[in-house]
């Protein structure tokens, strides 16, 4: 769950909705810098549902008595958010075993930095055995597996930083043709979020998520579980443009 701003309070985004984002714009991707990537639908659904492991937690939010608010993924505990981690390839995997091997790859990717702590280590221990097994039932290249693992982490990235507003941001090591890496800077002008270099098909590309609007802040999980049920849903619109094309646009005599 996270908490996006908005002009009567907050809307609060759950990690499948922030997911279906992602998926969004792997289904946008691809051009004659970046390429395509495959298997299509396959990487697609990875993108698309690489959290639902979360959705038991983001169902009876916890409530963050610092804010009033509900506790984003963010605070979350690390034995629950090595559970949801856990739990989240085994979902995929009944649709499909690649994505749920670029699901449970994006895990042990976000833990690395922690791999330290015991409780993290046993989890990444298991995760590559999870992994391996797929890879060998699969019989996938492996550079295929990582470029396509990378492609994932961008997305994700990216959707973050569109729903808590990050720009100025940047999205590093991003797949490109030939196999090089590219940097893609994530930018906001009014309205309108710019990337450099574009990495998408069109010219334009809009992508949206679906969250609840909370006015106010509360003192009970109970309270705030009542208004999360009675809340209106509400739509974000995000607005994507090359920022090479709206500079152009803004430096024209005629614009």
């Amino acid at each position: 769950m996270m908490l996006a701003a908005h002009r009567d309070g907050h809307v609060v985004v759950t990690q499948p909705a922030h997911a279906w984002l992602s998926g969004q714009l792997a289904r946008a991707w691809g051009n004659e810098r970046f390429g395509r990537f495959e298997p299509w639908e396959d990487v697609c659904l990875a993108a698309e549902q690489h959290d639902v492991g979360m959705t038991a937690w983001d169902q009876s939010p916890t409530l963050d008595p610092a804010t009033g608010l509900p506790a984003t993924f963010m605070q979350m505990d690390l034995e629950t958010h090595l559970r949801q981690w856990t739990e989240g390839p085994k979902r995929v995997l009944v649709q499909s075993p690649y994505a749920a091997l670029l699901t449970s790859m994006h895990g042990s990717a976000l833990f690395q930095r922690r791999r330290e702590d015991p409780r993290v280590a046993e989890f990444l221990t298991a995760r590559r055995a999870f992994e391996e097994r797929l890879v060998s039932t699969l019989d996938v290249p492996a550079a295929e597996v990582a470029r396509n693992q990378r492609l994932l982490w961008t997305w994700d990235g990216m959707s973050l930083g569109l729903i808590l507003g990050w720009a100025p941001w940047r999205a590093e090591r991003v797949p490109a043709i030939g196999g090089g890496m590219l940097d893609v800077r994530l930018e906001r002008d009014g309205d309108v979020h710019t990337l450099e270099p574009w990495p998408f098909a069109s010219a334009r590309v809009t992508v949206r998520v679906e969250g609840r609007v909370l006015r106010r802040t509360f003192t009970s999980v109970e309270h705030l579980h009542e208004a999360l049920a009675k809340a209106s849903w509400t739509k974000l619109e995000y607005e994507l443009r090359p920022a090479e094309l709206l500079n152009r646009r803004r430096s024209s005599p005629n614009s």
